[in-house]
This record gives C-alpha cells, sequence and structure tokens, in this order.
C-alpha cells in the first residue's frame, strides 16, 4: 500500500513539475540590434566630421573606420600634389581607399 501511495504521490509530482514546465510562457528574446547600427549611433554622436581638406594624419587615422598610419600619410600626400579635396568621392583616387571603405566613412567626411 505504501508503494502505491509513493508511486501515485511521485507521479503527481512529475506531471504538475512538465505542466508547469510547458505552460510557462518563453521569454522573447529582444531583436538583435545590427552591429553597424550599433557603430552608426555611437559615432555620429562622439566624433564630429572629419575635414579631409585639413585633417592631420593622426586625426584620419583615430576617426576613420579602416584608416591606419599609411593610408592617412597617402591621403595627405595626394592632398599635398593635387591640392585640396572638392568632394568627398574624391578620395577613391587616393591609392588604398576602395568604394567600400569610403561608405564607411562617407558620414563622417566632410569637405571645406
Amino acid at each position: 500500500m505504501r508503494r502505491s501511495v509513493f508511486s501515485s504521490l511521485f507521479f503527481a509530482v512529475l506531471t504538475s513539475l512538465s505542466v508547469t514546465a510547458i505552460a510557462a510562457p518563453s521569454p522573447q528574446p529582444e531583436a538583435p540590434v545590427p552591429l553597424a547600427a550599433q557603430q552608426l549611433n555611437t559615432s555620429e554622436q562622439a566624433t564630429p566630421k572629419v575635414n579631409l581638406n585639413a585633417a592631420d594624419a593622426e586625426t584620419l587615422r583615430r576617426d576613420l573606420f579602416g584608416i591606419g598610419a599609411a593610408k592617412a600619410k597617402a591621403i595627405i600626400a595626394y592632398r599635398e600634389s593635387n591640392g585640396s579635396f572638392m568632394a568627398v568621392d574624391e578620395l577613391l583616387e587616393v591609392k588604398g581607399i576602395g568604394k567600400s571603405l569610403l561608405e564607411k566613412n562617407r558620414d563622417r567626411l566632410e569637405v571645406k
């Protein structure tokens, strides 16, 4: 008799646990924010635009995505040999700067 009572109680506990687990609402994960959007939001607020005609190599390297010391020097060398930039798109003429790199930084650049 004890065995059947114990078995019945054990079955009741297991059943209630499984029903509780199934009936409990599962937490809905938040939609992830794309990394590019996070970078865009923080970069717009944190850094001012970089003037291609006035920025030094350190400013170019620090404030632009994908621009290291060599590309920053190439931008300055192009500016010194060809004069001031007339448009941001003229940056494509600098060796090592492609369309994707320009598009990553377009919102951070200006020409004055």
